[in-house]
């Protein structure tokens, strides 16, 4: 965060950078520029007011522990890799660099394994005693069903091949109609809705393929959302459901996006902590087990 002093002595620097401290005699500078003291002279105040306002808005931005209400926020799902295996994978430029200037969870953890459960966690704040990958029909609330109930969209957008196991909505009878293909995700993203979940098929995800072709699926398909999201206040989150079935079942989750203090966080969260996340910022009453986690605090800039 900068310093009440950063703006004047980027100032200086800007001014003064090369400037020897050899004083000259009055009668050594030509009259032409003497001539042009006075112009110089209201130029320097002029620098040092603009100076002094973005100190003053610079002073203004303060940490907070309470998420920023974004516009727009866009989950995606990757799956059964560890922490470990994704934050030293060589191949995972992108997703590293999204830890590098985003907020990065070394104590992220999944629920339950295997997959499904995890994603039920994620969509609806439990896994409702589910334990395997089967189909299941659940009438219980979930995040799609809570954003209804407030007027606002969720929307899944699933890569052709992704299974029903990884797409929770198709379980609830809640959640009915709130899939679309992903090329339907718009290119203009202003347009997106408050939520959404991306989720890509098994050979992008991980689960099939390889880190290298997820990471370069992920740059191709949210790097434009990511940089976008910057500047438009919204906020990418990037999860595992699993992790490789170690028994601590850590993950690699990362948020990124506008307002994000960069950082590696070591806040213990896990699928509940991510949902009460997004059920704080969207102002709706937290679902499930979320009702019983801290949202995730310390990470963002904002009054």
């Amino acid at each position: 965060m900068w310093q009440v002093n950063d703006a004047h002595e980027i100032l200086d620097r800007t001014l003064f950078a090369g400037a020897t401290t050899q004083y000259l005699n009055r009668n050594s500078i030509p009259t032409s520029v003497r001539a042009h003291r006075p112009k110089a002279r209201s130029f320097i105040w002029l620098l040092y007011a603009v100076a002094a306002v973005v100190t003053a808005l610079a002073t203004n931005v303060q940490a907070s522990d309470r998420a920023p209400r974004y516009d727009h926020i866009v989950v995606v799902v990757m799956e059964n890799h560890s922490f470990d295996k994704i934050f030293s994978a060589d191949k995972a430029s992108y997703l590293r660099s999204l830890g590098k200037n985003g907020a990065v969870f070394t104590r992220s953890y999944g629920v339950a394994h295997p997959s499904q459960p995890n994603y039920f966690a994620l969509f609806s704040g439990s896994t409702h005693g589910v334990k395997d990958d089967k189909s299941h029909d659940i009438n219980k609330p979930n995040l799609a069903s809570a954003m209804a109930g407030a007027g606002k969209r969720f929307v899944g957008y699933v890569e052709k091949g992704s299974p029903r196991k990884h797409n929770p909505w198709e379980s609830f009878a809640t959640a009915k109609g709130v899939e679309q293909p992903l090329n339907a995700f718009p290119s203009n993203f202003g347009s997106l809705p408050p939520v959404s979940f991306v989720i890509p098929n098994l050979l992008n995800d991980m689960h099939d393929g390889t880190i290298a072709q997820a990471d370069i699926w992920l740059r191709n398909h949210l790097g434009g959302y990511a940089s976008w999201a910057i500047q438009n206040n919204s906020l990418l989150i990037v999860t595992f459901d699993e992790d490789d079935y170690h028994a601590g079942n850590r993950i690699f989750t990362v948020l990124y996006g506008a307002r994000i203090k960069p950082g590696r966080y070591v806040t213990k969260i896990n699928h509940y902590s991510v949902l009460r996340t997004i059920e704080d910022i969207e102002g709706i009453d937290p679902i499930g087990a979320s009702a019983k986690v801290n949202s995730i605090a310390g990470i963002w800039y904002g009054p």
